[in-house]
């Protein structure tokens, strides 16, 4: 009895020393320091190297174990081709045997989570047109509509002289105008959303025949024309679904904060507490 405890006891010391390290529990699973280890590669491959990266690991692997319940009540749990397909169309490359696990248990929760908010939680926000309004406000000063506009521009236009500037009754009117002031004015047509960013944010919001603010360079602006495209017809809807989901995806994550206060987690390295 005495040779075989004599074998056995090494055997476990070894066995002991290459266990994964227990960092967490959620809901009784174990999160080892293997299992963020996988998680901090898979966040490098995927460009994301900040100096918390083990601590936002954890993070991580806990907010999957959480949707991932979740998504079992619904029945909203992809299947693993599912899973395969999206780690297939995402080409991380070569993945070792734990990176790939953490990799597919990654995907399967994000995939979950949007079918949970596709389900349950789009289908009850409202988006009103002042809404639309809104954002198409500021989807015009950021990258412009899919308008076709023409301009007049004017360069270096003295303070006096942009004073004296008045209505005019069309483009050419607008030229002569600029012309009797002693300036050589341009007239251009392009897309809204093509402008140069100091131009769009001169004419966003701007009205037809009028003369828009000097810029730093002193230059100025007049909209003469303006032609909607074929896109512009589908731009409400386009908005309107943004907005939708970006109000979806805010209600999405202060549920997701509800349900990590509800989930049991159990952090035993201090070095990952916050």
């Amino acid at each position: 009895m005495k040779k075989i405890l004599y074998f056995l006891v090494p055997l476990f010391a070894i066995n002991a020393a290459n266990a994964a390290v227990v960092v967490a529990t959620v809901n009784g699973k174990p999160v080892t320091d293997t299992d963020i280890t996988a998680r901090t590669q898979l966040m490098a491959r995927q460009g994301k190297n900040a100096t918390d990266n083990r601590r936002q690991a954890l993070q991580n692997i806990i907010d999957d174990s959480v949707k991932l319940e979740y998504a079992s009540k619904f029945g909203a749990v992809p299947s693993d081709s599912d899973v395969d397909a999206e780690l297939k169309r995402m080409n991380l490359g070569d993945l070792g045997a734990s990176e790939r696990e953490m990799a597919r248990n990654a995907v399967r929760a994000n995939i979950a989570w949007q079918v949970i908010v596709a389900r349950t939680i789009m289908p009850t926000v409202e988006i009103t047109n002042d809404d639309i309004k809104s954002e198409k406000t500021s989807l015009e000063r950021e990258h412009g509509l899919p308008i076709e506009m023409t301009l007049v521009r004017l360069i270096d236009v003295p303070n006096d002289i942009a004073k004296k500037l008045t209505k005019p009754k069309n483009c050419e009117d607008a030229m002569d105008m600029a012309r009797r002031f002693g300036g050589e004015p341009q007239k251009f047509t392009a897309l809204q959303y093509e402008l140069a960013p100091d131009i769009r944010e001169s004419v966003a919001g701007l009205q037809t025949m009028d003369w828009s603010k000097p810029t730093k360079n002193g230059s100025m602006f007049l909209i003469c024309e303006t032609k909607k495209t074929k896109e512009y017809g589908k731009l409400d809807d386009v908005i309107k679904q943004n907005a939708i989901y970006k109000q979806s995806m805010f209600i999405a994550d202060q549920q997701l904060k509800q349900l990590r206060r509800r989930a049991i987690v159990v952090i035993n390295d201090d070095r990952y507490k916050i």
